[in-house]
């Protein structure tokens, strides 16, 4: 068992469900939605080019907690529980002395409440594992250590903060700091704790199909400023018109959520021992690529913001080379300086925080599961994607044969709207794609693949939307598994 020194960081994941990464300002949202996050990436670390590991919740959150991809835990879709033997955050930074909490959607169970087995090895317990069905936006239920119902007063996003708020409160006594009227450790020696805030905003309310912000929230944005590829996209479906307004209110509450809970940090004179890490678990194209919001290649599915501030952080800048969710959890052990476990298939981004010319893979890899048996290889540039068309997607975490579907030239085509599969003006990089590809999913554990080049298409073609499956395509090639 590692042990925690004196020092030892206290460390804070506030994790949000479907959220852009163009909702943040730093990366040039005009609509002030998230002050507080830009000044934490601006003050602390911005991981500029920061990916998911999967667009799909469960598959994503399994690799952010245990630093494996889906297929390595064995969760690479939704109703799979991260199996009892899978060695998470919690597992690492409790062994070491650290206090433990998890508040909010789990979505790594097969149950709820969710029993003691399948919490990842967290110590305090106050969550769902299916929070959009559990609870909707006034009216937040929740599951206490001993799988009570909770219900946690006011907006969802605001009571989930409020509950973080006072696991830290006792985590660093607050009685004792309250009473002492100094600025001196309310409780010497105490263990630093480790705390996951799951939030379910700005995810849609399934059962109808919406996004309920606070009162007044979604009317501040409605018809105001879309992304590019929802602007351009839109008119040939999706919802984005419809939605985009609670969207962008959702996710303006919960950045003042972030803001109380910083505020308290620093009421609690501990802001500056603790290190708070901010992403999500996937993007959001609102069905203008599928049928779906997520489970697509395109950056609004897979690219999410990600910032990090605290002991290690603070003043470390812009991060540009991309980083995965894989990465997370072997950088925060690493930033909290407990041992990197070898079976963690991420690496530590910290080199990158100290010296951003740190040796460093100039791409990442993403796995696409549950709606097709995808894979994504997504460099500074590329865009480089391919399906397995004999796999089955509910029960094949990957495959022996896929097929080039989609490639981008984000420099020239940042918002993804002109498919260059099968052009064949560029088959030298689609090969060079391909073989390193190859080597990342290998890399990740992955059988050597067979990967069967696009179909021949016209570099002249004009994009179109498939009104069958609603996928960005270029005609003529195949490009039905986008």
């Amino acid at each position: 068992m590692a042990e925690h020194s004196p020092g030892s960081p206290n460390v804070i994941v506030v994790f949000t469900d479907q959220q852009r990464w163009d909702s943040t300002g730093v990366h040039g949202n005009p609509l002030d939605l998230t002050p507080v996050f830009d000044r934490m990436a601006t003050h602390g670390t911005h991981l500029e080019q920061a990916f998911t590991a999967n667009p799909v919740c469960a598959p994503a959150r399994a690799t952010i907690q245990t630093g494996r991809y889906g297929t390595s835990t064995g969760t690479f879709r939704n109703q799979m529980p991260l199996p009892a033997g899978a060695r998470t955050l919690a597992h690492h930074f409790g062994d070491a002395g650290y206090r433990t909490g998890y508040i909010g959607k789990w979505h790594l169970a097969d149950e709820d409440p969710v029993p003691p087995e399948q919490r990842g090895g967290y110590q305090h317990w106050l969550g769902a594992n299916l929070l959009e069905f559990s609870s909707d936006d006034y009216r937040t239920v929740v599951f206490d250590d001993d799988s009570e119902p909770v219900l946690l007063p006011g907006y969802r996003s605001d009571a989930l903060v409020d509950a973080a708020i006072r696991f830290v409160g006792d985590a660093v006594g607050v009685p004792a700091a309250i009473g002492s009227g100094s600025g001196d450790d309310p409780a010497p020696g105490r263990a630093p704790f480790f705390l996951f805030l799951s939030l379910i905003e700005p995810h849609h309310q399934n059962e109808v199909d919406s996004y309920p912000a606070p009162e007044g929230y979604a009317e501040r944005y409605h018809g105001r400023w879309l992304p590019p590829d929802l602007a351009a996209l839109s008119a040939e479906g999706g919802t984005a018109h419809q939605h985009i307004g609670g969207y962008w209110g959702q996710v303006r509450r919960v950045d003042e959520g972030l803001g109380r809970l910083l505020e308290a940090l620093r009421s609690l004179e501990v802001l500056d021992d603790t290190i708070v890490a901010f992403t999500s678990d996937h993007g959001c194209h609102f069905k203008t690529r599928n049928s779906e919001y997520k489970r697509s290649c395109h950056d609004a599915s897979i690219r999410v913001p990600m910032a990090v501030r605290g002991p290690g952080f603070d003043g470390g800048g812009r991060v540009s080379r991309p980083v995965s969710g894989v990465d997370l959890a072997p950088t925060l052990l690493d930033a909290a300086g407990l041992p990197v476990p070898e079976q963690m298939q991420g690496r530590s981004f910290l080199p990158l925080v100290r010296d951003p010319g740190a040796e460093w893979p100039d791409d990442v890899f993403v796995q696409v599961s549950e709606s097709e048996v995808g894979r994504v290889l997504r460099t500074s540039r590329w865009k480089y994607y391919v399906a397995a068309p004999d796999a089955d997607p509910w029960h094949d975490a990957c495959a022996d044969r896929y097929v080039e579907t989609a490639l981008y030239d984000l420099v020239h085509d940042p918002y993804e709207l002109v498919n260059l599969a099968g052009v064949e003006a560029h088959r030298e990089v689609a090969d060079a794609l391909r073989q390193r590809l190859a080597e990342r999913m290998v890399e990740a554990g992955e059988g050597k693949p067979v990967i069967e080049p696009a179909p021949p298409a016209d570099a002249n073609s004009q994009r179109r939307v498939d009104p069958a499956v609603r996928t960005l395509s270029v005609r003529p090639a195949r490009l039905g598994h986008q």
